[in-house]
């Protein structure tokens, strides 16, 4: 005996109302009785992920995830051939919009010649979802796409020789899904979750992680951040507040709102950028990253050059007054785009002090002061002085002055723990010039000497 048409209707009142399995009889069980949960399934690949960019009212042609079927565009349908002549018909289109998004999108539905789209969507060739009176229904599944005369009768005074089902409507064309299998990527609105990556979909799109009221963003564990690196070159156009790691000058840089700076707020350190040959003809070489000429220190062979006398740089290009000899190697380091010439610069490691009056560079790097200077003399205008008594020296046993000029020399070692090498005493002398003698002055006792001359003829 057939499966009564009660027990289906009881069965799809228990499954859809009340969301429980069908386990007797309504006569037996009613369906408020029934306990075994069974909810309908939703399957995350089906969800309308953008479901929220519908409008109400259905546009009139095609525009972000709605595709509109009218015109030349409205669909012919295929009979499905297993069902009663003429019954059921098939776009072959799924997702279609259904009318619970506006009334708007209730599908039309026209009866004309095969192979006519352009001229299907007429008044004359329609056929209306209530029928002409005669059980003449139609029933279209949004989700699948199907036509179904649904009633007891197909439309009334109606002859299909010849002649197709069209719909015009609307299809939803948007991203779907709300997860993805293992190793498949997953759309969530414009961003994409790729294994442990999430990216935008769409090109040059910022992702904005943006906590709510005093919330602040956090990343915990022990382990670092990578953040963006790359040259000098490679800066974008930078918006306040911007980081990033710089690989020519090894540093971290921040956008300060109208340009890029070191993060610590100091210049970077002193960096060999380019080197060149020069060939005794050619004075313009072109740089790998933009600077400006108090921005660089050149030197040819070795020698410091003058910033503005020797050379000129405009952006990548630096101009030499005159050209490098054959062979010779000029080298380009680059100091830091915002900071010029005459500026002290540096941290507890290295610094660099940079006088471009007198073409002069002092650079401290682990606590070894080096001097370079162009210029033939360098003047002091102080006292120059070491940090701690009787701790530093001028020179070295390898690495010595030339020529000492001095006026009154004045020598004394009591700041030491221990005294000379030959009786272990400590004294403090005074050597003064006279006309025709050098004289000894023992500061501690007030003596005087005179140190015995012999003229060589």
């Amino acid at each position: 005996m057939a499966i009564s048409d009660t027990q289906k209707v009881d069965y799809l009142f228990k499954k859809i109302g009340f969301g429980t399995t069908k386990t007797d009889t309504n006569a037996n069980k009613l369906a408020a009785n029934e306990s075994i949960a069974s909810p309908l399934l939703l399957r995350g690949d089906k969800v309308w992920q953008q479901a929220g960019d519908i409008p109400s009212v259905k546009p009139s042609s095609t525009a972000g995830v709605i595709e509109v079927y009218t015109g030349s565009a409205t669909v012919e349908c295929a009979e499905d051939i297993t069902a009663t002549g003429n019954r059921t018909w098939k776009t072959d289109l799924t997702d279609w919009i259904p009318p619970e998004f506006g009334s708007t999108y209730l599908v039309g539905v026209y009866i004309h010649t095969s192979g006519d789209a352009a001229n299907a969507e007429d008044i004359s060739n329609k056929v209306f979802i209530t029928g002409s009176g005669n059980n003449d229904e139609w029933f279209f599944d949004y989700q699948s796409g199907v036509l179904h005369f649904i009633g007891d009768n197909l439309p009334n005074g109606v002859n299909f020789s010849g002649k197709s089902v069209y719909i015009s409507g609307a299809r939803y064309i948007g991203t779907f899904g709300v997860g993805a299998a293992a190793g498949e990527d997953a759309n969530l609105g414009n961003l994409v979750v790729s294994d442990t990556t999430i990216s935008s979909v769409n090109t040059n799109d910022s992702i904005v992680l943006d906590p709510n009221g005093s919330g602040q963003l956090q990343i915990v564990g022990t382990n670092a951040v990578t953040i963006p690196s790359g040259t000098s070159a490679q800066r974008p156009l930078g918006v306040t507040g911007d980081l990033r790691f710089n690989t020519d000058t090894g540093s971290l840089e921040v956008y300060n709102g109208t340009e890029w700076e070191n993060a610590s707020g100091e210049a970077e350190s002193l960096t060999t950028v380019d080197s060149f040959t020069g060939n005794g003809s050619t004075t313009t070489f072109t740089l790998s990253n933009t600077t400006t000429t108090n921005g660089t220190i050149v030197t040819n062979n070795g020698v410091m050059q003058e910033p503005g006398t020797a050379y000129s740089i405009s952006g990548t290009t630096l101009t030499m007054t005159e050209a490098p000899d054959s062979a010779t190697t000029v080298l380009v380091r680059y100091i830091s785009s915002s900071y010029d010439l005459g500026r002290t610069v540096g941290d507890s490691d290295s610094s660099i002090l940079v006088d471009d009056s007198s073409s002069t560079i002092i650079s401290s790097i682990n606590n070894s002061t080096v001097i370079e200077t162009t210029a033939t003399q360098t003047e002091f205008t102080g006292n120059v002085m070491p940090a701690a008594d009787a701790t530093y020296n001028l020179g070295s046993t390898t690495i010595r002055w030339d020529n000492l000029y001095t006026t009154d020399l004045h020598l004394s070692n009591i700041g030491k723990e221990q005294g000379n090498d030959v009786d272990g005493t400590q004294g403090d002398w005074t050597i003064q010039e006279g006309a025709e003698n050098l004289y000894l002055i023992n500061n501690t006792t007030g003596k005087r000497y005179k140190i015995m001359l012999q003229e060589i003829l």
